[in-house]
Formats: structure tokens, sequence, C-alpha cells
């Protein structure tokens, strides 16, 4: 009998645990977990320290392009069994996680492989906003280089 395919999607203001998306993800018939985090970094942008970032989702359409993308990395590397992704919303301050990310196969070279892609294509198509907060109060809402769309900053004071 083989294994039931899981896609785990979470969009939450709370803090991210990497254990909890490798849990999601363990499965006996994998040997491999590749796992992505990404962290708010303090930047330097025009003189002014980023302290934080602040993420705002299209939470129904963003659920719909996971779905999207979860099908697209079968198709592209059959032997994954499970994906699952978590991604802040709201406050996210310099050296939290911002997204984790894990996807089980039964080799490591899908795996890796399909890490890469999923926030890759979770960037470029999940709705997903983030505004940097500056030292100076000001905020900018990023564009991620990504998106087809992506045309700049639009900044906001």
């Amino acid at each position: 009998m083989s294994e039931e395919l899981k896609d785990v999607f979470k969009l939450s203001r709370d803090w991210l645990s990497v254990q909890e998306v490798v849990d999601a993800v363990i499965s006996p018939s994998c040997g491999a977990v590749s796992v992505f985090l990404g962290t708010t970094r303090e930047d330097k942008v025009e003189g002014r320290k980023v302290i934080g970032l602040e993420y705002e989702a299209y939470e129904l359409m963003a659920q719909s392009e996971f779905s999207k993308l979860c099908a697209d990395i079968r198709v592209r590397w059959p032997t994954v069994t499970h994906i699952c992704v978590h991604h802040r919303l709201g406050w996210v301050k310099v050296g939290e996680a911002s997204v984790a990310m894990a996807i089980s196969s039964p080799h490591r070279l899908d795996s890796q492989q399909a890490i890469q892609h999923c926030i890759s294509q979770l960037k470029a198509n999940v709705p997903i906003w983030k505004k940097e907060v500056y030292d100076t109060q000001e905020a900018s809402w990023k564009e991620n280089s990504e998106c087809s769309w992506s045309r700049g900053d639009l900044h906001v004071e």
C-alpha cells in the first residue's frame, strides 16, 4: 500500500518551528528531508537600517497558489512525498524566521532540488507581501525580484 501524499501550508502570526515543518514531512519511505529557513536580516538600504519586516497575504489565493506549486513540484520530482511550508504574517524582527519549509523524498537530490524550486516559486507566485521597516521609522513595501510583475519599490511613510 503506497503512502498518501501530504501538502501542508500555514500562514501564522506566531513564531515558526523548524521541528514542526520537519515532523510534518517525516516518512518511513523517505531517506531525505530537505529544509529551508528564511530569516529576517539586518540590511542597510539607502543609509537606513532594516529593523524588521511586516508581512501581509491574500490568504485564500495564497492557499490556491501553494496547491498549484505542490502539483508542479510533483510533476518535476515525482518521488517527492510530503511538502510543508509555514510563513509568518505580521511583524517579524531581525533574526527571526519568516518562512520555514521542508520536503521529503526517498533520496536527497530530489528533495534538495524541490526545496530550491519551492522557495523561488513561492516568492514569485504566492501573494505574500513584505514591508521593510527602518530605524528611521520609515517603511517601504518590497516586491520579490522573482515576481514577473516586479517594477520596483512602493514607498510608504
